[in-house]
């Protein structure tokens, strides 16, 4: 592990499952964290997708107990220093720019950055990034595509998000070179809009044990 991404993996290794946010009322931030902490997934992800993204990063790790907060869809060095004076402790990109990069270089937080094909995979690694988000996931070649890197590229962890649903992620878990997937299935538009607790907790608290399949799943993709 180097210095560059230090404490990434253990973030990553909290749960099988990241949830990705997309907050659009900051009023939901603290009971939605607090749900899927309850079910067993701390890591959790909220994405500068909204105006209220910010906000929710800030209140999640000053109130949820047990969170680990990161920042997402971070594309620009403002979005870098913003999501760190939040609180957030870790941050997600869908790729990997050489301004966003550079901007990181010596950031206490660490980056997951994204890549989509074994060139961008490999020149992360070159820069010290051995764990990266594979992204999008299933539109850029699924679980099969992963399942390929996996020997050539035996030195990268990935953590695969884009439209993986709950039926799918076992198919990536299994890999050897998945450390976790990245999923919004846990927390459903709707199931937020009506301040659905317990259904979220339920089905955070079923991708939180995802893990224990890990062994027994096929690694046919």
């Amino acid at each position: 592990m180097t210095q560059r991404q230090e404490g990434i993996e253990a973030i990553l290794r909290l749960a099988p499952v990241v949830p990705v946010l997309v907050i659009d009322d900051v009023a939901t931030a603290v009971p939605l964290a607090r749900a899927l902490v309850a079910g067993g997934l701390k890591a959790i992800e909220v994405t500068f997708r909204t105006e209220a993204a910010l906000q929710s990063i800030r209140a999640i790790a000053g109130e949820v107990e047990g969170a680990v907060v990161g920042a997402g869809t971070v594309l620009t060095a403002k979005q870098v220093d913003d999501a760190v004076k939040a609180g957030c402790r870790f941050m997600v990109s869908p790729g990997a720019s050489l301004d966003l990069l550079t901007a990181v270089r010596d950031c206490p937080v660490p980056l997951l950055p994204g890549a989509a094909t074994a060139s961008e995979a490999m020149t992360l690694l070159e820069q010290g990034y051995g764990f990266q988000k594979f992204f999008p996931a299933e539109p850029a070649g699924g679980a099969a595509y992963l399942k390929a890197l996996s020997q050539p590229l035996a030195g990268i962890r990935f953590c695969p998000t884009g439209g993986i649903a709950r039926d799918s992620a076992a198919k990536y878990l299994a890999l050897p070179n998945v450390v976790c997937v990245g999923g919004s299935w846990v927390a459903p538009a709707d199931k937020v809009a009506a301040g659905d607790w317990a259904a979220i907790e339920a089905l955070a608290r079923d991708a939180a044990q995802l893990n224990a399949s890990r062994d027994a799943a096929s690694l046919t993709a």
